[in-house]
């Protein structure tokens, strides 16, 4: 066996909890993304979506994707810099910048790429990049990519943030880079503490909207707008996989940073163009949001009610205030094993373990969805209330 092989084969962790029956990762969905899907030909209430506003199973946007198809076929065969710019990108561009309050958008064919592609880009050598300690992991990505010099802030902690930039002149370029709602946890970033640090020492701001837009802010715009500081948010990004209903990304910026970007960020330049039906169905989705705001109402009137229902029976769900509701576990093989049971009763739920969340903190992480109705929850309350007791977790 080849010494490269010979190391990559020692990793046996997954085997291990496959030998226990409760490995709980590519579980196989024969069904829609909806409040119910379908596991092993039997039907469970899915919690692990990130479809927020539960848009994936739209007829109109199932439409508009098969639209798009019959009209450009089934791919673009090259990326947006050469022959990959359809008509139907630049709508959405154009539509995005719009609603995001910016002077232009970027598409990407993953939200991931945005993150990890863009930071490496816009910074360079003896630059800063501050990141939080929660960011998602395609920020994380970024800043690994980055020849800037990149320091971790601590988890929403405004004082350690000043504390590293006051190290440095003003006019050095700084990028402060954070989620605005944390994946993991549910929590929200401090937008305005972070505009007044950032204009304080001259830094530029860079949100991350994957889970904010369609949950917060005006028509679903995100957590910038929430606090009416999406103008002084110098780049956003956001994704189409979760309200949006769909698969790709994009960052809005000011027209410089922009025309910069889009010369010179790789997986953007480098990487075939979002699918037409992708993009047909985040631009379907996109009207719907705004023409729709009662389902941004329906998800956080389900997300209060599942949230008081938990805090009644003595969960702990930490800080969390979106539709993100952590239930602490903190223990990895217990996380597993009531994540395996769970299913088996018709509740699908997502594990989250280190590295993820360090170790200490595992939990299980509840999705909420707009569609999703108070049986549902009911019945998911109940039956994860009896596997936490089962498990001495409660």
């Amino acid at each position: 066996m080849k010494p490269l092989r010979e190391k990559l084969s020692k990793y046996t962790l997954p085997q291990q909890f496959k030998e226990q029956g409760v490995y709980p990762y590519f579980t196989p969905i024969s069904s829609e993304q909806n409040t119910e899907v379908v596991v092993n030909g039997k039907k469970v209430l899915m919690f692990g979506s990130n479809s927020y506003l539960g848009l994936t199973n739209h007829p109109k946007i199932k439409e508009a994707a098969k639209a798009a198809i019959d009209k450009y076929g089934s791919g673009c065969a090259g990326s947006p810099f050469l022959n990959g710019t359809l008509d139907i990108h630049i709508q959405l561009q154009n539509e995005l910048a719009e609603f995001m309050g910016k002077d232009e958008v970027m598409l990407f064919s993953a939200g991931f790429q945005a993150n990890s592609g863009v930071i490496p880009c816009v910074t360079g050598r003896n630059d800063l990049v501050l990141f939080d300690e929660r960011d998602h992991a395609s920020i994380i990505e970024g800043k690994q990519l980055t020849f800037a010099n990149t320091f971790k802030y601590k988890h929403n902690n405004m004082e350690d943030l000043e504390r590293l930039l006051r190290k440095y002149p003003v006019e050095l370029p700084k990028l402060v880079v954070t989620d605005g709602v944390f994946s993991m946890e549910g929590d929200v970033a401090p937008i305005p503490e972070l505009v007044r640090i950032c204009d304080k020492y001259q830094a530029t701001l860079m949100v991350d909207e994957a889970h904010g837009l369609g949950v917060f802010g005006r028509e679903g715009r995100g957590v910038c707008d929430h606090f009416n500081l999406l103008p002084k948010a110098d780049l956003v990004m956001g994704t189409f996989s979760k309200s949006l209903a769909s698969v790709g990304g994009f960052i809005a910026a000011d027209k410089e940073t922009a025309n910069y970007m889009k010369h010179n960020v790789r997986p953007y330049i480098f990487t075939a163009s979002i699918s037409p039906a992708s993009t047909a169905s985040a631009l379907a989705a996109l009207h719907i949001m705004r023409a729709e705001p009662e389902r941004q109402q329906a998800l956080w009137d389900i997300t209060h009610y599942a949230m008081q229902a938990f805090r009644q029976l003595g969960f702990e769900i930490g800080n969390t205030e979106t539709p993100i509701i952590p239930l602490f576990v903190r223990d990895n093989e217990k996380t597993f094993g009531i994540t395996h049971e769970l299913l088996e009763k018709g509740v699908f739920v997502s594990p989250v373990v280190a590295p993820a969340v360090p170790s200490e903190d595992t939990l299980i992480r509840m999705a909420m969805m707009a569609t999703h109705t108070k049986a549902q929850v009911d019945y998911a309350v109940d039956t994860i209330y009896k596997c936490f007791k089962a498990n001495e977790v409660l």
